[in-house]
């Protein structure tokens, strides 16, 4: 073992020798190294850590190092892996390790510690959606004894004080944690006679026992043990202390042993837009108030979470577009959309409650009449505003609310009345107000200003949305539900961030996602990307007061597109479509190194490669009246596009004046889309920003300009194109997402689900188990690439699973779209080679959502669509109209409402016992409460086939999931 000792000049002072000691395995040129908050350990500056050294003890790779200390030192302190210059390839996530030298130390003497890597699972626990919704009973407990070491005696030579620690999040009311083991001090196995750990506080319990030399080496487990007699021992082999006594004498060894190894917990959930939630009280969409009735319905049900899609204003065009929930107007602004007006005061007068209740008889349609709802709601609001802003704004609850949200709230509201004078979000059209400055915000929101009552409407209306979704959020931790939220990966470009921060985004570009299952074409969602590299000037500020934000309600929450904080799609400004884009950053291809590959032609790889017979093939007779307007002929039979129309955003804008003078032979769209597979006929994209740097085309072996090339050329540039897109930017893209994401994750204590669907690096999933963040699993679009459906009995566990989401159809409608593929699902998943039912009946679904619950998914979260599926009387409703989003449309429109109240559902306890069934049945933890212990006899059961209704014929459907599971499958 290694001895450093850092004193310098303090040779003859005594000292205590703190030997640290970790397990750990590491690559070739990796280090590893203890770096802390006193000077010793580097003041936190890793280049002045203590470097370990490693051995090998058995099948462990063990690295070791020693400091010496005075007495009664104390720091915090962390472990990092790094490269041989010292930079900081991985550090320990949560926080950070405190110690403290146990009191009567002696100097000269070994004080050893046994430490674990801790990684994002580890700090699991300490997230509020745990800590402080599911696990609240075993955080309230009280300490039993301060952390730290008492003064314990060591008379014999040989004695050693071990001090056993072990956090346990997850403990039932009079349950005792024990140690157990081989020698005599810890029982000889026997629970009853173990060392019984005290609670030390945040979820540690931990004890101190003195052995000899002669108990070494020993195995030993924790275990719970109840007042009843109990017990339940850790899972796994046993866990070994070995010293060897002939290298090293320590008189003290303090083990960290990490989490206490126990079946894992597992929740469910369900998932629902807030616009589409119908209450009985709401007008005309769903309301902040609305989720108290949703948690109930949760809880009855035995769900631990509610899902909801982002919530943040988005009225940026000032119609029906806005309901896009992506496109966020403010990162930090509630939608008023979700305000309940009947709430506004105690006092509203008669007439305006008859306003509001003509408002909600328009209101009750079928689906969200988004721009109406939005209407009504700010016209009554304003009714009430002038009754009670007086009041309001001398009150304390709101000064207090104006100090503590000013930074954002201040601009918000100057944003909403400069896009409502100029009547345009398109803040470069606001003549001296288009470049932001605090001097003129000020002056705009002053009070004395002419405009300040507009500006106060403003806070007022933010100012309830907060009182409201508070309200709904405190309800939901003291019922035990998780509230989750969904933090957008874009902002509006017509935004107030972008107004405000302009230099944090590239506003010349559009973020969006490559072809993918969504979209062939891949998508545009024509959000700026962003500028990370000013973003880290100030360690990701902006990010951290999202995060901030969002925490005031949510204890959960999903990340859209993670992988953006790897790379993003990132399309030219002037694109429509998804499809030639680049990812950034990456390494692109170089001309140095195209050339050596015997690649020369640029210009003819670059651009778009159209002849004659591409033409005639495409636009048939009207070829020359498309060539004549939109083409040039640079060489016979050869073409490109005239300056006015060669770019996406030029074509539609010229057909649309072709349109409108009755010109086109043909529809506007069919001819878009023809002129803009041409526009897309490329091979390699050139960086506008570097003419000898270049892009591979997404799908270049698709394109009628690649297959027109010598074998030589598609050989070396398919070589090149998956190399690019899946080979050199590996490490890139692993460090860039190790830059971006803790930023974010350690800005609050919400749990972190990162949604990572799509066209997924080899990176992501390790970065993402090293993070901590729980990934998502949707059956129909599997990560593995040889499989259609996913199966969920293979999930791991830092995932949540799901059989559809916002962004596919549901259950009903993915299984009536395509006849050959539920053939297919019914054969490969369900295990039967009969006909399946033409529609997706309460068997299957229950059938499939019993797949999902029974996953080794840490959450299995639902659509409400799916869950009242369950039952017949609910599917009524055609079930393509339960569809929330379409992503291969832009200008979808967000409007699908529940067409059952949640009134309703709370009332039918037929569908709450067959939901409660499933959950049971799964062990996954029911009910929040915890009045039913997981491994609980599983009630609901029945014969082992499923009878399914198929027309007039009825058969039996098999229920063992070929690989998913060998237990029968019960049915409601």
């Amino acid at each position: 073992m290694v001895n450093l000792v850092l004193f310098s000049g303090q040779k003859s002072m005594k000292s205590v020798n703190v030997s640290f000691r970790i397990p750990y395995y590491t690559h070739w040129g990796q280090s590893l190294l203890v770096c802390g908050s006193e000077p010793v350990l580097g003041s936190w500056n890793v280049k002045k850590g203590v470097l370990l050294s490693p051995f090998h003890q058995g099948d462990e790779l063990i690295w070791c190092g020693s400091v010496a200390v005075p007495a009664g030192f104390g720091c915090e302190y962390s472990f990092y892996v790094v490269d041989d210059d010292r930079n900081v390839l991985r550090s320990e996530i949560g926080k950070k390790r405190k110690l403290w030298l146990p009191d009567g130390v002696q100097d000269g003497e070994v004080v050893e510690l046994r430490d674990l890597w801790q990684t994002g699972s580890d700090d699991l626990p300490f997230k509020s959606a745990f800590k402080d919704v599911i696990f609240r009973r075993s955080w309230s407990l009280n300490s039993e004894r301060a952390l730290g070491i008492l003064q314990n005696k060591l008379d014999l030579e040989d004695s050693v004080l071990v001090h056993f620690k072990i956090c346990c999040p997850h403990i039932e009311d009079e349950t005792s944690i024990y140690v157990i083991g081989s020698t005599m001090k810890l029982g000889q196995w026997k629970v009853q006679d173990g060392l019984k750990l005290n609670y030390a506080g945040d979820s540690i319990w931990q004890a101190d026992c003195v052995m000899q030399k002669e108990d070494f080496p020993i195995k030993y487990k924790y275990s719970k043990y109840g007042k009843a007699g109990n017990f339940s021992l850790e899972t796994g082999p046993n866990r070994e202390l070995f010293v060897d006594f002939s290298t090293s004498r320590p008189r003290y060894i303090l083990l960290s042993d990490g989490m206490m190894r126990e079946m894992p917990w597992r929740g469910a959930g369900v998932a629902i837009p807030m616009f589409s939630v119908r209450s009985e009280a709401d007008l005309g969409v769903g309301e902040f108030l609305d989720l108290k009735l949703l948690v109930d319905w949760a809880v009855e049900s035995g769900f631990h979470l509610v899902q909801l899609l982002p919530i943040n204003d988005t009225s940026v065009n000032g119609m029906w577009w806005d309901s896009y929930p992506y496109s966020s107007l403010s990162v930090f602004a509630l939608h008023p959309l979700y305000l309940r007006v009947q709430s506004l005061s105690e006092k509203i007068p008669e007439e305006i409650k008859l306003e509001i209740q003509r408002a909600k008889k328009q209101l009750d349609g079928k689906n969200v009449d988004y721009e109406a709802t939005l209407a009504a709601k700010l016209s009554i609001s304003k009714k009430i505003f002038a009754l009670e802003k007086d009041l309001i704004l001398n009150s304390s609850f709101f000064q207090k609310f104006l100090s503590e949200n000013e930074d954002w709230l201040k601009p918000y509201a100057a944003f909403c009345f400069l896009r409502d004078f100029f009547e345009t979000s398109d803040h470069s059209q606001w003549g001296r107000f288009s470049c932001y400055s605090r001097t003129k915000l000020e002056k705009l929101v002053s009070k004395d200003s002419l405009h300040y009552e507009t500006i106060f409407f403003h806070y007022y209306i933010q100012f309830h949305l907060h009182i409201q979704l508070l309200e709904a959020a405190e309800y939901a931790r003291r019922k035990g539900v998780v509230l989750k939220g969904d933090l957008p990966i874009g902002v509006d470009r017509n935004s107030v961030d972008t107004w405000v921060y302009p230099n944090l985004f590239r506003m010349n570009t559009a973020t969006g996602a490559p072809p993918d299952y969504f979209d062939k074409n891949g998508q545009n969602w024509g959000f700026p990307t962003y500028n990370w590299e000013e973003m880290s000037k100030d360690n990701y500020a902006w990010w951290r007061a999202r995060l901030t934000q969002m925490a005031k309600y949510f204890t959960a929450y999903r990340i859209d597109h993670i992988l953006g904080f790897f790379r993003i799609w990132e399309l030219p400004e002037h694109a429509m479509t998804g499809l030639v884009g680049k990812f950034r950053p990456s390494i692109p291809l170089s001309q140095e190194e195209l050339e050596r590959e015997g690649i020369w032609d640029f210009d003819r790889l670059s651009h778009p490669y159209i002849r004659q017979d591409f033409l005639e093939e495409k636009f048939g007779a009207s070829w020359t009246f498309i060539a004549s307007n939109f083409m040039n002929e640079y060489q016979k039979h050869h073409y490109e596009f005239k300056e006015d129309c060669n770019t996406e955003k030029k074509i539609a804008s010229k057909l649309k004046l072709c349109a409108e003078r009755s010109l086109l032979l043909e529809s506007e769209d069919k001819i878009r889309r023809n002129l803009f597979d041409l526009l897309q006929n490329i091979v390699l994209i050139r960086d506008p920003d570097a003419a000898q740097k270049f892009y591979p085309r997404f799908n270049l072996e698709d394109t009628s300009s690649f297959k027109d090339l010598d074998d030589h050329s598609k050989n070396v540039l398919k070589r090149l194109y998956y190399d690019y897109y899946f080979h050199r930017q590996e490490s890139l893209w692993r460090q860039n997402a190790l830059r971006t994401l803790p930023a974010l994750l350690n800005s609050s204590d919400m749990l972190s689900c990162g949604e990572d669907l799509g066209l997924i690096p080899s990176c992501v999933h390790p970065v993402m188990q090293e993070l901590g963040l729980i990934g998502l699993r949707i059956q129909r679009m599997p990560s593995e690439p040889d499989l259609e459906f996913g199966i969920p009995s293979q999930y791991s566990y830092m995932t949540v699973c799901a059989p559809s989401c916002h962004d596919s159809s549901t259950l009903r409608a993915w299984w009536e779209e395509d006849e050959e593929r539920r053939r297919r699902f019914f054969k490969t998943v369900v295990g039967s080679d009969q006909l399946p039912p033409s529609q997706c009946v309460p068997e299957i679904v229950n059938f499939i959502l019993r797949q999902h619950v029974e996953a080794p998914s840490m959450w299995a979260i639902f659509p409400l669509q799916d869950l009242i599926a369950l039952k017949e009387e609910y599917t009524a409703r055609p079930a393509a109209e339960e569809i929330i989003n379409d992503p291969t449309n832009p200008r979808h429109y967000w409007r699908y409402r529940a067409h059952v109240t949640l009134e309703s559902l709370l009332e039918d306890a037929e569908l709450k016992t067959a939901i409660k069934d499933l959950v049971r049945g799964s062990g996954r933890s029911y009910p929040p409460s915890g009045e039913v212990q997981v491994g609980q006899e599983k009630t609901g059961v029945m014969p082992d086939k499923l009878k399914v209704a198929s027309g007039q014929e009825v058969f039996s459907l098999p229920v063992h999931l070929k690989g998913i599971t060998n237990e029968t499958l019960a049915v409601s």
